[in-house]
């Protein structure tokens, strides 16, 4: 029986066009990186902005084992009743009482003879005021640790300090912190010292040729005006970036982390859209 559990985790899933790359790609990755589970953050997939049913089963039938989410994950109403019974669909953990669906999940590996915890939160630094992500995260590790070492913490944070010091806290207590939201990756992936593999942020999975996934004019003019637009999602230059890891099954330990940017970026000759 192998002695590490490798894992595969798809960053931020924007749009139709970022759903569908992953569906393209992701079992070659999977080949590539030998992974035993998929967890993808797919916040973004509806239009930029939530999630409805059809896309979550598309990706679930495409290989990913667990999705997250994030601040957008309320903003396609329809599919609360879905997030109220699918626990392998997740939303910020720390979210007030009452709010649908499930924020962490401990599932069983059977090929692999584990169990694997993933817990979802938000930050609160430039995001809407909800409960402490601190404090959440205190209390459910240690629940989670009373059935697996093995805890994987998608943490969606706009502030880059924020993300790091829930790293620094966490270290030796899970096996990854990977920071989403931001959609752009970022070159720090690393093995803090106690054992938990961390990234500030893990990127997006879409179109580049964009401003983090909309398309560039509406977000320029945004910027030059002042004045809100409608952005649209845009479609070119698709990419997925991702986190593949190797965890020690029986301490926890994160062994090996290695960034995920395909196809690799080598030069940029999109179109203004």
């Amino acid at each position: 029986m192998e002695l590490t559990l490798k894992t595969l985790f798809i960053a931020d899933i924007v749009g139709e066009s970022g759903l569908g790359i992953v569906e393209t790609l992701l079992p070659g990755l999977v080949d590539k990186y030998k992974s035993d589970i998929v967890i993808a953050n797919a916040e973004n997939a509806h239009e930029g902005r939530g999630l409805n049913r059809e896309m979550a089963e598309r990706l679930f039938t495409a290989g990913v084992s667990v999705i997250t989410g994030g601040n957008h994950s309320f903003d396609k109403w329809k599919i609360f009743s879905y997030m109220k019974s699918e626990k392998r669909l997740l939303r910020p953990f720390n979210f007030p009482d009452g709010a649908p669906g499930f924020g962490y999940g401990v599932y069983s590996l059977e090929k692999c003879g584990v169990e694997f915890g993933v817990l979802n939160l938000q930050g609160r630094t430039f995001m809407n005021a909800i409960e402490d992500p601190f404090y959440a995260a205190a209390s459910m590790v240690d629940q989670i640790r009373e059935r697996t070492p093995l805890i994987l913490v998608d943490f969606h944070a706009e502030a880059t300090a924020e993300k790091m010091a829930l790293g620094w806290e966490l270290d030796g207590k899970v096996s990854l912190v990977i920071g989403t939201h931001t959609h752009i990756p970022t070159n720090d992936a690393r093995i803090l010292p106690k054992g938990t593999g961390y990234i500030t942020d893990a990127g997006m999975s879409g179109p580049f040729d964009s401003v983090i996934g909309m398309q560039k004019k509406g977000a320029i003019r945004r910027f030059k005006s002042g004045l809100p637009q409608k952005f649209h999602v845009a479609k070119g230059d698709l990419r997925i970036c991702g986190l593949s890891s190797e965890i020690d099954k029986k301490s926890g330990r994160c062994i090996h982390i290695e960034p995920v940017i395909y196809p690799p970026f080598e030069h940029y000759g999109g179109e203004m859209g």
